[in-house]
């Protein structure tokens, strides 16, 4: 949150001012809000953690993709990492990791289990994943962000809305037949 313009931030929207103002202004009054995580060290410099509205919640508990992404990739073998919490009859939602190794490396239940192990000493033993996929590709915009929302929906056997900023549908295809 920042509660003043500065240099770096974005003053407006072309030829709509006023849908900048609702957009970044008005959900707290004098507060910009742009719907990432974000963090400021000490010494200015400014750190985004992934988006707000991508909260996965597991038994009562809120936790951000990045922060199980970031674990995995700590990985030699991983290369590419999505999470995203799965609809769960007893917790609410499962976590679910879907992963892209790098060439040469082979998927393996041992390699599975050392992903969740990992995520679990990082992030915590709650956030075990439920689910390690592994994947050829992810489905990503033109600017490399991870369409998570179309992963969520394609396992959880819903329609996956809106692909126009979708760069390859082929990687949808790798989702499905993930293992």
């Amino acid at each position: 949150m920042c509660t003043e313009p500065w240099p770096g931030m974005t003053r407006g929207l072309w030829r709509d001012p006023e849908r900048y103002l609702e957009t970044y202004w008005s959900r707290y009054p004098g507060v910009w809000w742009h719907g990432d995580f974000a963090s400021v060290s000490e010494d200015g410099q400014w750190f985004l953690h992934g988006r707000s509205d991508d909260t996965i919640k597991i038994a009562g508990k809120r936790l951000g993709p990045a922060e199980v992404e970031t674990a995995l990739v700590l990985h030699p073998y991983v290369v590419e990492a999505a999470a995203v919490g799965v609809p769960d009859d007893l917790k609410g939602e499962a976590l679910w990791g879907f992963v892209v190794l790098a060439e040469g490396r082979g998927a393996s239940d041992e390699l599975r289990e050392e992903l969740r192990d990992l995520v679990a000493e990082r992030v915590g033993s709650s956030f075990r994943p439920s689910q390690i996929r592994f994947t050829s590709a992810l489905p990503k915009t033109r600017s490399a962000k991870v369409l998570r929302r179309a992963i969520r929906a394609v396992v959880s056997g819903e329609p996956p809305g809106d692909l126009s900023g979708l760069e390859d549908a082929g990687a949808l295809d790798a989702i499905v037949a993930s293992r």
